[in-house]
C-alpha cells in the first residue's frame, strides 16, 4: 500500500473534519442539539485521529539506529492503534454520555434550521472525504472485498479513513434521523436516543480498528502471493534445491523481513554457497521489492529432520507453519 495514497486521503478526510467540526458545534451553540454536540466531538476526534496518523508516518520514515536496526516502520501501526483509543473514548464514550443526559432530561431544539443545514453540509463534505479513501483504496485493493482489504491490508491508513467516513457517514444519518424526529414529535428524547445510537456505532468501529491494528503490532507474515514470489525466486535448481522452512515478518508497511533455511547440495563448495545465496536474495528483492531484511541459512536436506518439522523450542510461541506450509 503506497504512503502517498493513504497521505492523500488521510488530508482529504482532515479538511472536511476540521470544516464539519466547525459548523456543528456552530449549530450546537444555536440549536442545542445533543446530537450535534456528539457529531462535533466526533469530527473534532477524527480530525485528531488524521493528525495522529500524518504524524505517525513522518515518524516511521526515520532511518534505523542501533538501538532500533530494523528501523521505526511498526510507529504506523502504533498510531493507528492510539487513533482506535481516541475513537473509543472520546467519540464513542462522550456520545454515549451525552445521549443519556439528553434522555433523562431532554428538551426542545431551538433553531432547527441550524442542525438540519449543518447535518447536510457535513453529509456532502464526509461523502467527498469517502470518495477520495474509497478511489485511493481501489487502486490497492484488486479483487478482494472491502471485509477482506481492511483485514488483509499492511498499512493501516487507508483502512483507518475508510471506516472513518463510512462511520461517520451512518452517524450523521442517525443525528438527521434524531433532529428530524425531535422536531416531528416535539420531544427531545429522539435526540438523545441519536446521539446514543451515534456512540454505539463510533465504539463498534473503535473496536474492529483496534483488533485489525493489533494484529498488525503483534506482526502479520506477507500475503500469500508474497510468500509464493518469495518462494519462487529463492530456489534456482543448481545450487539452491529447495526450501526446509521459511518465515516472514512485516516491519512495516513497506518493509519485510525474510529468514529461511535453504537446502544446497552437499558437495557445493563454501564460494558456491555464498554466490548462490546473494543471487537468491536479488531474486528475491526483485520478485518482491519490499523485502527489505532477507536472512538465508544454507543446510544440506535431510529426509528425516523435515519429517520432524519445525522445533517448538526456536520459535517463540510455538511452531507457526505458514499456510504455504513453510
Amino acid at each position: 500500500m503506497s504512503a502517498s495514497g493513504g497521505t492523500r486521503a488521510i488530508v482529504a478526510a482532515l479538511g472536511a473534519n476540521l470544516a464539519i467540526a466547525a459548523s456543528k458545534f456552530v449549530a450546537f451553540a444555536f440549536s442545542g442539539s445533543s446530537s450535534m454536540l456528539a457529531e462535533g466531538v466526533h469530527s473534532l476526534a477524527d480530525s485528531g485521529n488524521q493528525f495522529l496518523l500524518l504524524v505517525g508516518g513522518k515518524k516511521a520514515q526515520r532511518e534505523a539506529t542501533p538501538q532500533h536496526p530494523f528501523g521505526y516502520g511498526r510507529e504506523r501501526y502504533i498510531y493507528a492503534f492510539l487513533v482506535s483509543i481516541v475513537l473509543f473514548s472520546v467519540g464513542g464514550m462522550f456520545a454515549i454520555y451525552e445521549g443519556y443526559e439528553k434522555i433523562r432530561h431532554p428538551h426542545e431544539l431551538e433553531h432547527w434550521y441550524w442542525p438540519v443545514g449543518v447535518l447536510v453540509f457535513a453529509i456532502l463534505a464526509e461523502g467527498y472525504s469517502f470518495r477520495t479513501a474509497i478511489k485511493e483504496s481501489n487502486e490497492l485493493r484488486g479483487r478482494l472485498s472491502w471485509a477482506q482489504f481492511i483485514r488483509r491490508a499492511k498499512a493501516p491508513e487507508l483502512p483507518v479513513v475508510l471506516l472513518e467516513d463510512f462511520g461517520a457517514l451512518i452517524g450523521l444519518v442517525l443525528a438527521l434521523g434524531g433532529v428530524g424526529l425531535a422536531l416531528l414529535t416535539g420531544d427531545g428524547v429522539w435526540d438523545g436516543i441519536g446521539t446514543v445510537l451515534i456512540g454505539v456505532l463510533l465504539v463498534c468501529i473503535a473496536l474492529v480498528l483496534a483488533a485489525e491494528t493489533k494484529s498488525l503490532l503483534l506482526g502479520e507474515s506477507a500475503g500469500l502471493p508474497e510468500v509464493r514470489k518469495i518462494e519462487a525466486a529463492v530456489v534456482d535448481g543448481h545450487t539452491v534445491t529447495g526450501i526446509i522452512h521459511m518465515r516472514t515478518l512485516h516491519l512495516g508497511p513497506e518493509e519485510l523481513l525474510v529468514a529461511a533455511k535453504i537446502a544446497v547440495q552437499h558437495d557445493d563448495t563454501a564460494g558456491e554457497v555464498a554466490a548462490a545465496i546473494n543471487a537468491a536474495e536479488a531474486r528475491i528483492r526483485e520478485a518482491v521489492p519490499i523485502a527489505r531484511v532477507i536472512y538465508l541459512e544454507p543446510d544440506i536436506y535431510s529426509e528425516t529432520e523435515a519429517a520432524r518439522g519445525a522445533d517448538p523450542e526456536a520459535t517463540p510461541g510455538g511452531p507457526a507453519p505458514h499456510p504455504a506450509g513453510h
